[in-house]
C-alpha cells in the first residue's frame, strides 16, 4: 500500500540546510499496523506529514497504491488525502463551538459529499466505531474530556473510510488510563482491517 524509496527531507533557512530525513526506504503492506519511533527531532512527523501529503520530500519517491505521489498538485494531493487517509493527531484539532456530530462529519463536507442525511448518518456510524457514547453526540467538543475528545478525531478520522490511518502520537496529551483505552481502540480497528501508522517515541506505546 505504501513505499517510500530513498527519501531526503531539507529544510532551508537562509544559508542553513537542515537533512531532517536521510535516504528513508521502507515499505507498509494493507492491514500492518506499524509504528514509526524515534526520539523528539528525529524526523517521525516529516515522515507522518510525507505519507499524509501534507508535505513532498526534498528527493526520493513516494508510492501509494502503486502510484508516485511525490509530484502531485495541491489539488490531487487534496483529493486523495480526502478519500485515503484519515488523520489523529496529540492536539486533537477539533473545532471547539461545534458538536460532536458535526466535527465528525466536516470532513465529508470539505471532501464535496452533498447529502446532509447521509454525512449524518455516517458521522453516527464513525461515532459507534469509536465508541462514543450516544448521548453527548450533541454536545460540544469543548464540554468534553481528553478521552473523549480523541474518540471524536478517531471518528472524524474514520468517517471517511479511508485506506489508512495515521496518528501522530494520539496518547500523548491522555493520561496513562485514557492511553490504554485509546489504543485498545485503535487495536481494535486494525483488527478488523484498518491498515494504521502511528507515531510515538515511547517504547511501550509502540
Amino acid at each position: 500500500m505504501i513505499e517510500c524509496k530513498h527519501l531526503i527531507k531539507i529544510y532551508k533557512n537562509g544559508d542553513n540546510e537542515t537533512k531532517v530525513l536521510d535516504d528513508v526506504s521502507f515499505e507498509i503492506k494493507k492491514g500492518e499496523f506499524v509504528a514509526v519511533m524515534g526520539p523528539s527531532g528525529s524526523g517521525k512527523s516529516t515522515i507522518m506529514n510525507i505519507l499524509g501529503l501534507l508535505d513532498v520530500p526534498s528527493r526520493g519517491e513516494y508510492f501509494l497504491d502503486g502510484k508516485n505521489s511525490s509530484h502531485l498538485s495541491d489539488d490531487e494531493q487534496a483529493s486523495i488525502r480526502a478519500k485515503k487517509i484519515g488523520f489523529v493527531f496529540q492536539s486533537f484539532n477539533l473545532l471547539p463551538r461545534t458538536t460532536v456530530l458535526r466535527n465528525v462529519a466536516l470532513p465529508l463536507v470539505y471532501r464535496g459529499d452533498s447529502n446532509e442525511e447521509d454525512r449524518e448518518e455516517r458521522a453516527k456510524e464513525a461515532l459507534r466505531a469509536s465508541g462514543f457514547p450516544e448521548d453527548k453526540w450533541n454536545n460540544l467538543s469543548n464540554q468534553l474530556s481528553g478521552g473523549q475528545i480523541q474518540r471524536v478525531a478517531i471518528a472524524r478520522a474514520l468517517v471517511g473510510k479511508p485506506a489508512i490511518l495515521l496518528a501522530d502520537e494520539p496518547t500523548g496529551n491522555l493520561d496513562s488510563s485514557t492511553s490504554l483505552e485509546i489504543l485498545s481502540l485503535i487495536k481494535e480497528l486494525h483488527r478488523n482491517g484498518q491498515t494504521v501508522v502511528m507515531v510515538t517515541h515511547e517504547p511501550e506505546i509502540a
